[in-house]
């Protein structure tokens, strides 16, 4: 029964948003929907999943109808020095402290060489850790005894909370952002 009431659900969303995008894009003319209205999408990777797993596997992206403003789930950003570098950050509760830190203005961290393989920054404060024994790549992004954030462009073993990994840049790109000196990092929302 979950089955089939997850594929209506899914099938009720899609036809609804097909007559929303045909409302709005009809024959020029203007919309009938209000600069307040928003169109949410569902897309559902696997219809045989079970409610539980509908929720996890289903992303939900909203999408502005005429002059709306689209409020979407608020990411943090890292810059390293002026260049903004794409990170997939951890779903965890140092990850959720940092971001609530990060609420009020942005986090800029003066971050100092260590070992030849990582930046290390004080945060100020301490962050929810759940420290694990880790071996470090480049990119890798950890949280350090609660109050220091390390980001890596080599490798290392410790016990850190992982807080994310930088996905746009190659081990060369790391070495040369990181490598020549102290940096200034800025973590933003």
């Amino acid at each position: 029964m979950c089955k089939h009431k997850t594929a209506f659900i899914v099938t009720f969303l899609a036809f609804t948003l097909i007559l929303t995008l045909t409302a709005c894009n009809g024959s020029g003319s203007e919309s009938s929907i209000s600069d307040e209205s928003v169109v949410t999408t569902v897309t559902m990777e696997n219809t045989e999943n079970t409610q539980s797993e509908f929720q996890e596997n289903t992303s939900i992206k909203q999408t502005a109808v005429g002059n709306s403003v689209i409020e979407e789930e608020e990411h943090l950003k890292l810059y390293i020095g002026e260049k903004e570098v794409t990170v997939k950050w951890e779903e965890n509760e140092s990850v959720k402290a940092l971001t609530e830190l990060c609420a009020e203005a942005p986090l800029t961290l003066e971050m100092s060489m260590y070992g030849g393989f990582e930046q290390v920054g004080n945060i100020g404060c301490e962050l929810p850790r759940d420290d694990v024994q880790t071996t470090t790549n480049f990119g890798d992004i950890v949280l350090y005894s609660g109050d220091q954030i390390v980001v890596f462009y080599g490798q290392n073993s410790w016990a850190y909370t992982k807080l994310g990994s930088i996905t746009d840049c190659t081990q060369e790109d790391m070495e040369q952002l990181l490598g020549h000196g102290d940096v200034t990092i800025t973590i933003s929302k």
